[in-house]
């Protein structure tokens, strides 16, 4: 599912604060750092994730894999977001910016005359991290997960669907991604073939 078409009004999270946090394989609302930015800063992959509200959920069982660049400006606290979605066999490009608030960790995303938020988890241990959407709603809760690699390991999963668990949602419910159908991943690395041969043809004119 698109990155900033799921990022839905999320409320503080104090049921989760006082959860025994040693079943909590990781911490909601934690200050964003420049490190974290930083850190963020690089190409992830949708893995996959658990929603409740209906519109989402068939929209993850249309599209067949994601992946995105994210880049930071430290300076207007912004969030370069561009994304490539395989749909129908299609690759589709979208790119737009994201918001994002220090204190509380949580990222938004303003359109349509109205701003929307998500919290940031960062799994840094697996290189990956999960956005909770609207958590104290049982209708409309959800969770998804993001990684540096296309190829989730054992140990993620069973941390993801810990933590699917941990906020009220069943394993049943997660959609996980066939990378195996991806499309744009085969598109970008030819035009990046192309993007080198391009910058060798004018230094072999020259020789």
């Amino acid at each position: 599912m698109a990155l900033h078409t799921v990022l839905i009004i999320l409320s503080l999270l104090p049921m989760l604060e006082a959860q025994n946090p040693e079943h909590a394989n990781f911490t909601i609302g934690e200050p964003i750092t420049n490190e974290t930015l930083s850190w963020l800063s690089d190409k992830w992959f949708f893995m996959g994730a658990a929603f409740r509200k209906l519109e989402y959920r068939q929209a993850i069982q249309t599209m067949q894999s994601e992946f995105f660049y994210l880049t930071t400006n430290l300076i207007n606290d912004t969030i370069e977001l561009r994304e490539s979605q395989t749909i129908g066999d299609q690759c589709v490009y979208n790119s737009t910016h994201l918001g994002f608030q220090r204190e509380n960790g949580t990222f938004s995303k303003y359109e349509g005359g109205v701003e929307t938020f998500a919290h940031l988890i960062v799994l840094r241990k697996h290189g990956a991290f999960m956005l909770a959407f609207d958590l104290k709603d049982e209708k409309k809760r959800g969770l998804s997960l993001y990684a540096k690699r296309p190829d989730i390991t054992p140990e993620l999963q069973e941390v993801f669907q810990k933590a699917v668990t941990h906020v009220g949602m069943d394993e049943s419910e997660i959609i996980f991604v066939d990378w195996k159908k991806d499309r744009c991943g085969q598109q970008e690395k030819k035009q990046l073939e192309l993007g080198k041969e391009t910058k060798k043809d004018p230094e072999e004119g020259q020789a």
